[in-house]
């Protein structure tokens, strides 16, 4: 399950709900009925009503605009056909989801089908409280649309006798089905009351039935088939009773399922919580998170046309609480925009249990988990902070359209200016709104709560209560309705709190859209003092009131008039704070005063009015000064209440004086060296800011200023003269000098190469052609010959190796069989001695050279492999194989990571063995984003964001090992070079690359420049050489360099968008990305120019690799791992796992390492320390703090 649609950085924390038993009741069905906005359908027996959505849902892999509502207890995707040829014959031939099918009739008047679609904050948040409760351990799931449907007292068309004497005469059943959806999915919420499903079959022995249908499926071109189908009830009237006696959801009565994803669906996915928790009247505190929901007197019903439940008068105290039991907390933030394809994510340190705290915040620890909390001074949610009594302010624009009255043409407003000033010490809150035409602008006087909510924010606190930043701090949504009478006028406020600016401003988005009643020209407003519960619940806070004021007209007569107001807040906030959880979860907020005025000659919409939170029953106001607001502190200052009605005065944080009075410091001027060297002080009311001075920038740490344009190595910045990359290589030689020296089949003097033509002096076979390219040149033999373009012959002549392999096998009836037990040779796809043997009855492997003779004191055990060296020589770049030819070796697979475990998947050949996939490592309360695979000892390695920390474990059992837990951020990118036996990494918050020896030691940073959000990195062992990606959303880019970090250049920069996955296939020397911003695989030859396209049209991809023929990458929207031959160019597979959560990190694991070898391979390179590969040798390097290790650096290969 996944999210969409919302810009929110959440920390996700997996709550499993308990509730009673006693299942649910009619009114614990979602709100239905007139007055809740429903449309019902006609009178009778099968009757069907069409609805064109607001929103499409997903159904199976397809996406409807349409539904049909039937009588018969079905929703339909398609106009169903005639009920004589579905009734009792499940599946139906069309998309039905049946939340209990069968022949029932409402034509006696009683009997009701009500339907509707919701966007509410409300419902949708009561719709997704269900779904995250049902699958527990998937990211949490937060609809943007809804269709409720209601079958109320609804009977059955016939009642024949059954035989049995239970004739259901005048029995009723009630139920509702709820579609909830996102963009590209949707669930169903079915909920069964117990006391209202009175029968199970209906006329002529039809049993009711639950289930989906996806209808029939055309197949070739003519002819259609029963498409998928899943069935919740089996033909046995005991299976709908257990519709109200059991659930899936962990609610006894409440079944949810996933019913779709678009564009790839695999099945439909029931929830997870089958087990009912203890009953609720029996409980014990075991001090888990409180969640508090309002209870609803329900009236008693005289007809259908009323609401069944009444949320927007909810009484102020009764309340019924429901215990949360805190699960596992996932811990990545998320971050989503518009939508999903084309945004990106970010990690926190995971330093507070997900959260990135205030600087002016610390971490604290309760039993269940860590949540931020400001430090003393200070205020907020522990994200955001502000100091103890300053003033705040709140900054932003309005847009959207109102209707004044009954004139037909609206007011649009299109960024409007709001701010607002609350003096914090006695609540008094003030809003400006500019640029209001005078067509509307006295017309608004009214609706005083545009801003004051900033009023709620900062409200002065009465003892024991919170106001709304302390609870929540800056970041959160506002929705108000607004519904004037008498006329009925309704206005929606939608408000975004987007958190604290660098000038310590909440800001603040508001639309106002909807009809508003007229007040005249000139005429004046007086609001009557007011009060307005809010009900506190996990990430949801309600409130409801009645408004009265009185409109002064400017012939002296009064109109009094009113609204109903109503408002959602939604938040996220952290499960574990105790301290908020005793805060009351209802509060009353006082509006003691309030003034409202338009200035026509300003154009300009004044309100002001003091606010105070504190008992919902109005009790005795506290008579202590600092709790009236009357005490007359400075602005700048805190009250702090004594004894009775003593108190005193104490200046915020950032000012001084006796706290009547309060003055700002000037940081600046009393502490003349607190910004630092080439940084420029500036004074602010409260704090102080540092800039740098011209030329330099914040480097690394965010406080130091450093030279924006000193010295640096001119091949890493590009400013050297040398050829073009593509045919020269730049190499830096200290200070400003650096050689330049033409690429391998260029010649010239490095600032300019020409091609060498290799066929001019023809290397190739009498019986071949010749082609040149640059760089290099290819061989092929003409038609009717065969070899490798440096040899032909008319025959396939074999290989050493492969006669090798002739003269073992035997010839029988049914082709070659080997001897028994007898050793058996491998050859490569050339037909070549593989450069390591084994011999499998004995459990020995060894190498041999390029003859097939073994080469001595190789030989290893079983469970050991050597490194053999593989047996290419210097000379001409031959064409590449075939990858068709020679299969990878037995037991390799493909490993990725998925929500605290690593899996694997076998492959057999370049195909996945799915039915044999596996979790290799469980990884409880771990999020791990990237891993790497050693093949050498067969350890996987990985990064954790969670601790952070760097880990291994061996794939052969084990229990894992951190290798490196300090001065780590966010480790994400991870790759082993087996060679040199070194681990790389990036980390995305520090902003470098980093390098160390397996074991964790001699840690060295590599780079640490010009970084941004570096992700996948790669190992060229080999070769010599690093990649990875920046996927910077402002200039992503993909970068090499040498292992020891120097000769750093750019390979791409133009048209990325996010470049997360990357792999290097060394036959082909290809280096390819996966890109989650223009959907893209490419790949390139880092030594050469130019890129090539290999697909288009991919979703999200997040992790890469590849075993030679195929790509295998990792996609957070589809939750698979998808397989891409590299040569046909198109998905080939997919491999979808049990749990359909995101997907991280891949990597090939290959049973045996690739040939090849380094510098470092053998003795360490004769370094003392860190010996770290380059193309023409190695860099012996110390790690970082390497004071007194006697440590050596050198260059070269001495």
């Amino acid at each position: 399950m996944g999210r969409q649609g919302q810009r929110w950085p959440v920390w996700i924390l997996l709550l499993g709900l308990s509730v009673s038993v006693s299942g649910i009741t009619r009114q614990e069905l979602f709100p239905f009925g007139r007055n809740a906005g429903d449309q019902s359908l006609h009178e009778g027996n099968d009757q069907t009503h069409e609805i064109t959505l607001d929103k499409p849902i997903t159904f199976y892999d397809g996406q409807f605009n349409k539904i049909y509502i039937n009588t018969n207890g079905f929703v339909a995707l398609e106009k169903p056909t005639e009920e004589t040829e579905y009734l009792g014959n499940m599946p139906a031939s069309f998309g039905m989801i049946a939340a209990l099918q069968g022949d029932l009739d409402t034509s006696d008047g009683v009997g009701k089908v009500f339907f509707r679609q919701d966007s509410s904050p409300a419902f949708l948040q009561q719709a997704a409280d269900h779904i995250n409760r049902a699958f527990p351990e998937d990211d949490v799931v937060n609809p943007v649309h809804a269709v409720v449907v209601t079958w109320v007292d609804v009977a059955s068309h016939q009642s024949e006798s059954r035989g049995d004497g239970l004739e259901h005469t005048g029995r009723r059943n009630t139920f509702q089905l709820v579609i909830a959806s996102l963009e590209t999915m949707s669930y169903v919420i079915l909920l069964y009351p117990r006391d209202t499903m009175q029968f199970q079959s209906t006329g002529s022995g039809y049993t009711m039935q639950a289930g989906f249908s996806k209808g029939q499926e055309t197949y070739l071109l003519l002819y259609k088939k029963q498409g998928p189908y899943y069935r919740i009830t089996e033909d046995t009237e005991e299976s709908v009773k257990n519709l109200a006696e059991h659930t899936n959801s962990g609610k006894r009565g409440v079944w949810v399922y996933e019913i779709g994803t678009f564009p790839h669906f695999t099945d439909v996915a029931p929830g997870e919580v089958t087990d009912l928790p203890l009953d609720s009247n029996q409980h014990t505190n075991t001090g888990s998170q409180t969640h508090q929901y309002p209870v609803y007197p329900v009236d008693q019903q005289e007809n259908l046309d009323g609401v069944y439940h009444h949320p927007e008068h909810p009484p102020p105290i009764q309340v019924h609480t429901v215990q949360f039991r805190p699960e596992r907390p996932a811990v990545v933030e998320i971050e989503n925009e518009d939508n999903i394809e084309v945004d990106v994510f970010t990690y926190n340190s995971g330093e507070c249990g997900g959260q990135k705290c205030s600087k002016f915040g610390e971490c604290r620890n309760y039993p269940s988990g860590r949540c931020c909390q400001c430090k003393p001074g200070y205020y907020g949610n522990g994200i955001q902070c502000v100091p103890d009594g300053i003033p705040q302010r709140m900054n932003g624009k309005v847009s959207g359209r109102v209707f004044v009255g009954d004139s037909p043409v609206p007011v649009d407003f299109a960024s409007n200016d709001l701010h607002s000033y609350v003096v914090v010490n006695d609540g008094r809150a003030y809003v400006a709104i500019s640029a209001i035409p005078q067509i509307v602008g006295f017309s608004l006087q009214p609706l005083s709560s545009v801003g004051g909510i900033i009023g709620w924010a900062f409200a002065l606190q009465q003892p024991g209560f919170k106001n709304g930043f302390s609870i929540i701090g800056g970041e959160f949504k506002r929705q108000a309705d607004v519904i004037f009478q008498p006329g009925g006028e309704r206005l929606t406020i939608s408000q975004e709190f987007k958190g604290i600016d660098e000038h310590d401003h909440l800001m603040v988005d508001t639309r106002l859209e909807g009809k508003i009643p007229e007040v005249p020209q000139g005429a004046t407003v007086q609001i009557d003092p007011y009060t307005e519960i809010y009900q506190y619940s996990t990430n949801l806070i309600t409130s409801s009131s009645t408004r009265e004021y009185v409109i002064n007209l400017q012939d002296r007569t009064t109109q009094s008039r009113s609204y109903k107001f109503r408002e959602t807040i939604t938040f996220q906030g952290c499960q574990h704070d105790e301290a908020i959880r005793a805060v009351p979860s209802t509060q009353m907020l006082s509006i003691d005063q309030v003034f409202v005025m338009y200035d026509r000659s300003e154009q300009l919409l004044r309100y002001a009015m003091s606010n105070k939170i504190g008992d919902v029953n109005g009790g005795q106001t506290e008579e202590n000064p600092c709790f009236t607001g009357r005490h007359g502190c400075d602005t700048n200052a805190v009250c702090r209440p004594g004894q009775g009605n003593q108190f005193t005065c104490e200046c915020a944080t950032g000012f001084t004086g006796d706290g009547r009075a309060c003055y700002d410091i000037d940081e600046c001027r009393e502490t003349p060296q607190i910004c630092g060297p080439n940084s420029i002080c500036n004074n602010q009311p409260g704090t102080f800011r540092c800039e740098c001075q011209d030329g330099f920038q914040f480097g690394s740490d965010g406080q130091t200023c450093v030279e924006v344009h000193r010295p640096v190595d001119p091949c890493r910045t590009g400013t050297h003269d040398c050829d073009v990359p593509e045919r020269a290589r730049c190499s830096y030689t200290g200070g400003s000098s650096y050689i330049c020296t033409c690429l391998p089949g260029f010649m010239g003097d490095g600032r300019s190469c020409q091609d060498i033509d290799e066929c001019q002096v023809n290397q190739c076979h009498e019986n071949a052609i010749c082609y040149n390219t640059p760089g290099s040149f290819t061989c092929r033999c003409n038609p009717g010959f065969y070899g490798d373009g440096f040899y032909c012959s008319t025959e396939r002549e074999k290989t050493r190796c492969q006669l090798h392999r002739e003269s073992i096998v035997g010839t029988e009836p049914r082709g070659p069989r080997p001897v028994p037990g007898q050793y058996l040779p491998t050859c490569d796809a050339q037909g070549e001695y593989d450069p390591m043997q084994c011999h499998a009855s004995i459990g020995q492997c060894w190498c041999v050279d390029r003859d097939g003779e073994e080469i001595s004191g190789t030989r290893t055990g079983p469970g050991r492999f050597p490194e053999c060296p593989r047996h290419d020589v210097p000379g001409p770049i031959r064409p590449t194989p075939d990858p068709n030819v020679s299969p990878l070796p037995p037991g390799s697979h493909i490993l990725f990571a998925q929500s605290g475990k690593i899996e694997y998947i076998p492959l057999e050949g370049h195909s996945l063995k799915k039915n044999e996939a596996k979790t290799a490592l469980h990884l409880p309360e771990k999020v791990v984003i990237g891993i790497a695979y050693d093949c050498v000892e067969k350890m996987v390695y990985w990064t954790d964001i969670s601790t952070p920390a760097i880990s291994k474990a061996s794939l052969q059992g084990g229990e894992p090992v951190h290798i490196i837990k300090s001065d780590l951020s966010s480790p994400e990118g991870i790759a082993i070079d087996h060679l040199g036996r070194n681990v790389f990494w990036t980390d995305s918050m520090m902003d470098r690359i980093e390098v160390s020896s397996l074991d964790g030691s001699q840690r060295r940073v590599l780079i640490n420049t010009d970084l941004v959000n570096p992700r996948a990195i790669l190992t060229d062992p080999t070769n010599g050489y690093i990649y990875w990606a920046d996927w910077n959303r402002d200039a992503p880019k993909i970068e090499m360099a040498y292992m020891d970090g120097t000769n750093r250049r750019v390979l791409a920069k133009d048209d990325l968008g996010l470049p997360n996955g990357l792999t290097y296939d060394p036959q082909t020397s290809l280096l390819c990305w996966a890109d989650a911003g223009t959907h893209k695989v490419e790949c390139m030859n880092p030594q050469h120019s130019g890129r090539r396209q290999l697909m288009d049209g991919i979703q999200y991809p997040f992790g890469l690799t590849t075993d030679g023929k195929n790509l295998y990458y990792t996609d957070w929207t589809r939750r698979a791992v998808v397989v891409v031959d590299r040569y046909a160019r198109r998905e080939v597979d997919e491999f979808q796992p049990q749990k359909r959560t995101r997907l991280y990190g891949i990597t090939t694991a290959h049973a045996h390492c690739p040939s090849g070898q380094n510098y470092c391979s053998n003795n360490n390179g004769g370094c003392t320390h860190l010996c770290l590969a380059t193309p023409s040798g190695r860099s012996c390097r110390c790690p970082d703090n390497a004071v007194g290790l006697g440590c050596v650096e050198r260059e070269g290969w001495n």
